[in-house]
């Protein structure tokens, strides 16, 4: 589920219809979330929500796609390697 939150929202920054009997100067926390059913058109790849059959099935679209097998050994050393960017 999508969300967005915003604490100590201005109200005065408010549209009219949402600063009825608020005051002025106070300010708000603002929290927005999509309805069920009005969800992004890509619900595919949300963890939201997700039956095993659909899991399944991303699985297996995930699989047919022919990714390269990288060793433990290999992802190690390329993390090794990222990290040590940052010791520079």
């Amino acid at each position: 589920m999508n969300k967005i939150v915003r604490d100590h929202y201005p109200v005065e920054k408010l549209p009219p219809d949402l600063r009825q009997g608020l005051a002025d100067r106070s300010t708000v926390r603002v929290v927005i979330e999509v309805e069920s059913g009005f969800e992004a058109a890509d619900t595919a790849t949300s963890s939201q929500n997700l039956t095993i059959e659909d899991t399944l099935a991303l699985v297996r679209a995930y699989r047919t796609e022919d990714h390269p097998s990288v060793s433990s050994a290999a992802s190690v050393a390329r993390i090794r390697a990222l990290r040590d960017e940052w010791d520079d």
